[in-house]
């Protein structure tokens, strides 16, 4: 008999293990840090390779989303893999309450399981919109704080260590370093009860300096903008290793931050009721939770600034002003006015050369993308963009061949004119 919701209960919080699918890996390191802090078990899934497509392809229709079809792979092969007790492990999927995969996914998570034989795994939603009610996964302010700061931590060493990457001079010193900071501010999480901003401001600086000691050349590098749909943009699983492969090809590489996505999803809320009129006390939270937010941006930008030459994240109200003249700021389905805004922030920025990540099929977020290009381009005619699906059929060579070709026409951020 086929079941559908299981609640997570109190007694699960006990000894039950919370697998989490991977899409950044320092982010969800330090997350899971942060469920640790609270009481949860919880591990994060670092499986990779074509047998997590095909195992998502046998228990989900093959006309399913991309990043579906991943997910659904990687819980599956961890069930399968022998290493979980199927009685005592439970699974989370991150939601933010919208359109297409922000709500969707648990049913077809759930679908998958009871189709693989594990119809009594709980599956999580963790979505603010309050989707689902679980007794034992219940978040507080306190968690939720913890895991903002986890995520402003990983956006920094992300954004250090794609700037130092290409040019040291002992390769995997970045990657040493950010795997470094990872591990010692996942300790912190666990071992502090109270989260004192000033030090958070005095581990940025020391992240920075850190960074800036690691010998590097003084060359030129084109730099290659990554955009796209959330979880293809990011995840190493999704996108073949893309990160890899550019710096592989002598490419430096910028990908926008996370908290750009927060900052995204919570500025929609204030957009919705300017234009339906609705949630108009949702509102007035949202915006507080807005200004929070910039707040902690700006400050993290300043003190970038203050201590090294590396280029920081853009003020989100420019990334915004940048959008208005090519895309409605209501459209927010398949990554909406946002990923049309993360291309015309990379140019703004000097980075001319961009790839748009697509999950094959995802119309919405074809049309924020793909379907952007040619105003983009008409307005930054230096601008150089390809625009690469992904599938679970579709095989990396020709996906690497289409990224090779970009990167032989590719610009160095002062061949760009203005």
């Amino acid at each position: 008999m086929e079941r559908s919701y299981i609640p997570f209960t109190e007694e699960m919080k006990k000894d039950y293990t919370i697998l989490i699918p991977n899409m950044l890996p320092m982010h969800f390191t330090l997350i899971s840090k942060v469920f640790s802090n609270y009481g949860f078990k919880a591990e994060l899934l670092l499986t990779q390779g074509q047998h997590i497509k095909d195992t998502g392809l046998k228990y989900c229709h093959n006309d399913t989303c991309y990043p579906a079809i991943l997910v659904i792979g990687q819980f599956i092969d961890a069930l399968q893999s022998g290493k979980y007790d199927p009685d005592k492990v439970a699974l989370i999927m991150f939601q933010t309450g919208g359109g297409c995969r922000a709500s969707n996914y648990i049913n077809l998570i759930r679908k998958a399981l009871v189709k693989a034989g594990y119809p009594n795994v709980p599956v999580i939603s963790f979505s603010l919109a309050g989707l689902e009610k679980h007794p034992g996964f219940k978040l507080t302010l306190g968690m939720l704080h913890r895991m903002m700061y986890a995520i402003f931590y990983a956006d920094l060493l992300m954004l250090l260590r794609n700037q130092c990457r290409p040019y040291e001079i002992k390769k995997g010193d970045s990657e040493r370093l950010a795997e470094y900071w990872t591990n010692r501010l996942a300790d912190e999480m666990t071992e502090h009860s109270t989260v004192a901003y000033r030090k958070i401001k005095q581990d940025y600086v020391s992240i920075i300096n850190d960074f800036n000691n690691i010998p590097r050349e003084a060359v030129e590098k084109p730099k290659v903008g990554v955009v796209g749909e959330i979880f293809v943009k990011y995840s190493p699983l999704a996108n073949n290793n893309l990160e890899d492969f550019l710096v592989s090809e002598g490419a430096e590489v910028t990908v926008p931050g996370l908290l750009d996505f927060m900052l995204y999803s919570v500025y929609n809320n204030i957009i919705d009721t300017k234009l339906y009129g609705i949630n108009k006390f949702k509102s007035i939270i949202f915006r507080i939770a807005f200004k929070f937010l910039l707040k902690k941006q700006k400050d993290v930008i300043e003190i970038i600034k203050q201590n090294s030459d590396f280029e920081p994240p853009t003020y989100f109200e420019h990334t915004i002003a940048l959008v208005k003249d090519h895309i409605g700021i209501g459209v927010k389905m398949g990554e909406g006015w946002l990923l049309t805004a993360e291309m015309l922030e990379l140019a703004d920025k000097g980075i001319p050369n961009i790839v748009c990540t697509q999950p094959f099929g995802c119309l919405p977020n074809h049309i924020c993308g793909k379907g952007m290009m040619k105003p983009i381009k008409e307005k930054n005619p230096n601008i150089n963009i390809v625009a690469i699906d992904y599938d679970a059929g579709a095989t990396a060579v020709n996906q690497e061949n289409r990224i090779k070709l970009m990167l032989a026409n590719s610009k160095l951020p002062k061949e760009q004119t203005v």
